[in-house]
């Protein structure tokens, strides 16, 4: 019996929306996968791209990236600076050879519980269509020179 590939999903949430909606589709009950691990941020803008990358790295199959729908940002315009990194962090995974589609980008305010959970599941699904991502766990041979082999060898 085959068993069918389960991703793990890490989503990175804004404090002010979209964990908030996730907290809303908890209390109201609204079933999403449990394949996604929350990390709460205070703003999706201050999501640095590597934390996304060191996710991947890690062993998640996928990143979701949450927050506030753009204007209505509770700093400003952070909001539009997440999704500047977004579009860049998609093309650089591009450019590596992962699938876009890894990398999601949802906008949520802290009433569309609901809608998180829809955005959820599709994620958890188009993932599970692409299959593991194995992308740490490839096996990278450590280079640790003993002292005597960095001495360069000169003639007498």
């Amino acid at each position: 019996m085959t068993e069918q590939f389960e991703p793990v999903i890490i989503g990175f949430t804004c404090n002010w929306c979209s964990y908030r909606a996730a907290d809303l589709a908890g209390t109201a009950r609204i079933k999403y996968p449990p394949n996604i691990r929350l990390i709460r941020l205070m703003c999706s803008g201050r999501l640095d791209p590597t934390f996304v990358l060191q996710a991947l790295a890690s062993g998640a199959d996928g990143v979701m990236i949450t927050g506030c729908h753009p204007g209505e940002c509770h700093y400003l315009e952070q909001n539009y600076k997440a999704m500047r990194r977004f579009l860049l962090l998609r093309r650089m995974l591009t450019q590596m050879g992962i699938e876009p589609q890894r990398v999601k980008l949802v906008w949520a305010s802290a009433a569309e519980g609901a809608r998180l959970a829809q955005e959820i599941t599709a994620m958890v699904e188009e993932v599970r269509a692409l299959g593991p991502l194995n992308w740490g766990k490839v096996e990278v041979p450590a280079f640790s020179p003993h002292p005597s082999s960095l001495k360069e060898e000169v003639p007498a």
